[in-house]
């Protein structure tokens, strides 16, 4: 009597697994921080053994400026997109400030990005975190044509959207009237998308956890 033979399974390429393992990597390092973070921990999140993130990166330390190299040229890529796609009567300023918002939908972009601007102690860390916020200012005044004094404004104002969800303020809206109030000031028409996304992100992360309990 003859057997069939499962076929092994195709080998996932390095790179798939390389982009699996930022993708993890940005949302602890954006929850947890640079020193609350464990390459078991991203392994983990990323389905892949710990030695072989290690293998890759070489250290967390290397990893973390990877991701952060990578979490910032994301955005500066969207922003470019929605400048290459503005409408006659789109203000620069905004238009980029409400793509910025929208990319709350990638999980952990925002506070990958504050938590290398809150580790300046870090020789390396804190070295590519002022690159990077110079490159965005560069960005924001020759690229999108806005004046220094409206630049400030417009980081300012991104700092504060990263710290709402750096906090998890969105989780005390239906509780609490002035950080609702809050939220709505800060996030202004996009407020409620900013909280469906972020509900989101926390019912699949409780999912995640749950199969990996289970």
């Amino acid at each position: 009597m003859s057997s069939a033979t499962e076929a092994p399974a195709p080998r996932m390429p390095a790179a798939q697994r390389r982009a699996m393992i930022l993708e993890a990597a940005r949302g602890l390092f954006g929850s947890q921080g640079y020193n609350g973070t464990t390459t078991d921990q991203i392994a983990a999140a990323a389905g892949i053994s710990q030695p072989y993130v290690v293998r890759m990166f070489g250290s967390k330390e290397a990893l973390f400026l990877e991701v952060f190299h990578d979490t910032l040229t994301t955005l500066l890529d969207a922003w470019r997109e929605t400048l290459a796609h503005l409408g006659p009567d789109d203000t620069v300023a905004h238009v980029i400030g409400e793509q910025f918002v929208d990319l709350a939908a990638k999980q952990g972009l925002h506070t990958m990005l504050l938590q290398g601007f809150v580790s300046g102690a870090d020789p390396a860390i804190g070295a590519a975190a002022r690159a990077g916020f110079l490159e965005m200012y560069r960005f924001l005044r020759d690229e999108a044509g806005i004046p220094d004094d409206q630049v400030q404004g417009f980081l300012g104002s991104g700092m504060i959207f990263a710290v709402m969800l750096a906090i998890d303020m969105p989780s005390l809206f239906d509780a609490d009237s002035d950080a609702a109030d809050l939220l709505r000031a800060t996030f202004g028409a996009k407020c409620g998308q900013v909280l469906d996304l972020v509900r989101g992100q926390r019912a699949g992360a409780a999912s995640a956890a749950g199969a990996v309990g289970a």
